[in-house]
C-alpha cells in the first residue's frame, strides 16, 4: 500500500469502525472486538508511515478545494506522525479499560459511547495529518462536537451542565478566534499551507504579527491556558475512559499539538524569535502553569485533582515552544508523548479505584494501595512522569525543556520548571504515601482484570519510553 492509500485508509478506518459498532450494539462481545480489532488496524496504519516519514517523505492526500488555493488537504510530517502514533496507540488500551470499566459500572448506552469513541479518534488523526490551517479547523471543531456525547454520557443535570461549560468554550474561542486568526492569514499569506518556516515572515507587521499570535494562542482553547481553562475541570463530570480520553489521548494533545503546529509552520521560530512583543507567551504559560498547579493542591476529588494537573502540564509544551529553542521545541513534542502515557495511567489508576471501592475522594484513599497494589503502582509511575523524576518519560521531556529554557537564558521559565516541579510533588506523592503507608480504609480488591491490564500497560510505557525514546526522538528532531 501506497503512502497515500495509507493516509487515506487511516482516515476511514475509525468512521467504518464506528459504523460497525453501531450495528453490532445488540451484541456486546462483538461490538466491542470491532473496537478493538478497528484501534488495532488505525495503530498498524499510522506505524506504517513512520519509516517514510523517518527518511524524509512527506506523503500528502488532497481530498477537494473549497476555494481557489485553499484545499482540504493532507500531509505527514514529524510532529503529525507522533500525535497520530501516540494517539492510536492509547486508543488501543483505552478501548480494553473501558470494556472493563463500562460494564462492571453497569453504563448505559454503551454502544454510543464506543461509536463516539471511534468518531473522535477519526478526528483526532485527520487533525494529526492536516495538510493546513483550514483542514485542521475543520476537524478540530468535529472533535469537540464528537466529545460532547461522551462528556454528558451520564445524562444528569450535572453532566449536562458541565457539557455545556465544555461545548460553549472550545466553540466559542475557536470561532470567535481562532477562525478570525486563520481568515486573517488567509488574507496576508494567501496561503494556509503548513509550510517549514512559516508563511507569514515579511507579510505583515510586528503588531499584527503579535495579534495574530495572540488570537491562535487563545483561539486553541483545547491548550486550556488560563483563562480559558474551565472546559477542562468541567468536563470532569465524564466515565474515567472519557476523561482519559480527553486529558491524554485526543482533545488537549489536539490543542497543544495545534500550538507547536502553528508556531512551527504558520509563523516560524525565525520569525517570532526576532519579535520583542512574543515573550508574553512565556508568561502567560508559567503562569498557567503554577495557578493551576496551586489549585490542583487544594482539590479533594481525585479526577479534578488531576484535571488541573493535566492544565498545568499542557502549558509546559506551550512555555518550552515559546522559548523558542530548538532543544525547547523538541521538549514539547516529547512531552505530548510523555504526558499522555504518564496522565492516562492516573485517570485508569482513579477510575479503576472507583471501580472497586466507589471511592473518589484523595482523602479516602488511606492505605488504598494494600488493596490495589497494581492499580496504586500504576499511579506512582504516573505521579513521577508528572514530576519529571527518572526513570520515566517526564523526566525525558522536562529535561529537554529546562536545557532549551537555559541555552536560551529564559531565567523566568527556568524558575517556573523548579518551581513547578516541587508543586507536582506536592499534589501527587501525598496520594502514593497515604495509599501505601496510612491504616486502610475498607475490604476490597482490584478492578476488573480488563482494567488492570490497560493502566499497567499505560505505566510500563511511561517507564520504557524513558529507556527507550528513540521512537519519538528521531521524530522530534526532525523539526529543528
Amino acid at each position: 500500500m501506497s503512502p497515500e492509500a495509507t493516509i487515506q485508509a487511516a482516515l476511514i478506518t475509525p468512521l467504518i469502525g464506528a459504523v460497525l459498532i453501531s450495528l453490532c450494539g445488540r451484541w456486546p462481545n462483538l461490538r466491542e472486538t470491532v473496537t478493538l480489532v478497528t484501534a488495532v488496524i488505525l495503530f498498524a496504519l499510522v506505524i506504517s508511515l513512520y519509516p517514510h516519514v523517518l527518511e524524509g517523505v512527506r506523503p500528502s492526500l488532497v481530498v477537494g478545494e473549497m476555494l481557489p488555493g485553499l484545499r482540504v488537504a493532507f500531509t505527514v510530517e514529524p510532529l503529525g506522525l507522533l500525535f497520530a502514533c501516540v494517539a492510536s496507540f492509547l486508543w488501543i488500551v483505552n478501548s480494553l479499560y473501558s470494556i472493563g470499566y463500562m460494564r462492571a459500572n453497569k453504563e448505559k448506552n454503551q454502544t454510543r459511547f464506543y461509536v463516539c469513541f471511534a468518531v473522535a479518534l477519526a478526528s483526532t488523526v485527520a487533525i494529526a495529518f492536516a495538510g493546513n490551517m483550514m483542514t485542521l479547523f475543520i476537524f478540530y471543531e468535529a472533535l469537540t462536537i464528537s466529545t460532547y456525547p461522551l462528556v454528558t454520557h451520564a445524562g444528569t443535570e450535572k453532566a449536562k451542565r458541565g457539557g455545556r461549560v465544555y461545548l460553549g468554550i472550545l466553540l466559542s474561542t475557536s470561532i470567535g478566534l481562532l477562525f478570525l486568526a486563520i481568515v486573517w492569514t488567509w488574507m496576508i499569506a494567501g496561503t494556509l499551507d503548513f509550510t517549514p518556516g512559516g508563511i507569514l515572515e515579511d507579510k505583515a507587521s510586528s503588531t499584527i504579527i503579535g495579534v495574530l499570535l495572540a488570537l491562535y494562542m487563545f483561539g486553541i482553547g483545547k491548550a486550556a491556558l488560563m483563562p480559558f481553562h474551565r472546559w477542562l475541570p468541567a468536563a470532569m463530570v465524564a466515565p474515567t475512559p472519557v476523561s482519559a480520553l480527553l486529558h491524554a489521548v485526543a482533545v488537549v494533545k489536539a490543542g497543544v499539538f495545534s500550538v507547536v503546529k502553528v508556531v512551527i509552520y504558520i509563523f516560524g521560530i525565525d520569525l517570532l524569535s526576532v519579535m520583542a512583543n512574543a515573550d508574553w507567551l512565556i508568561y502567560i504559560s508559567g503562569f498557567t502553569i503554577l495557578s493551576a498547579s496551586i489549585i490542583a493542591l487544594r482539590q479533594d476529588n481525585l479526577k479534578r485533582r488531576l484535571a488541573y494537573s493535566t492544565i498545568s502540564q499542557l502549558s509546559y509544551i506551550v512555555m518550552a515552544t515559546a522559548i523558542l529553542a530548538p532543544l525547547s521545541i523538541v521538549g514539547a513534542t516529547l512531552h505530548i508523548a510523555a504526558h499522555a502515557f504518564g496522565k492516562i495511567t492516573l485517570f485508569f489508576a482513579a477510575g479503576s479505584i472507583y471501580t472497586a471501592s466507589h471511592k473518589t475522594e484523595v482523602s479516602q484513599l488511606d492505605g488504598i494501595g494494600r488493596r490495589m497494589p497494581w492499580t496504586m503502582g500504576a499511579f506512582a509511575i504516573g505521579a513521577l512522569s508528572m514530576i519529571g523524576v527518572p526513570p520515566t518519560a517526564g523526566f525525558i521531556s522536562k529535561w529537554y525543556i529546562l536545557h532549551g529554557a537555559l541555552d536560551s537564558e529564559q531565567m523566568l521559565a527556568v524558575a517556573v520548571i523548579i518551581l513547578s516541579t516541587l508543586l507536582n510533588a506536592g499534589y501527587l506523592l501525598p496520594i502514593v504515601y497515604a495509599a501505601f503507608f496510612r491504616k486502610t480504609q475498607g475490604e476490597h480488591g482490584e478492578a476488573p482484570l480488563p482494567v488492570v491490564i490497560a493502566l499497567t500497560l499505560t505505566a510500563a510505557g511511561t517507564v520504557l519510553l524513558f529507556f527507550f525514546p528513540g521512537i519519538f526522538l528521531e521524530l522530534a528532531r526532525q523539526l529543528i
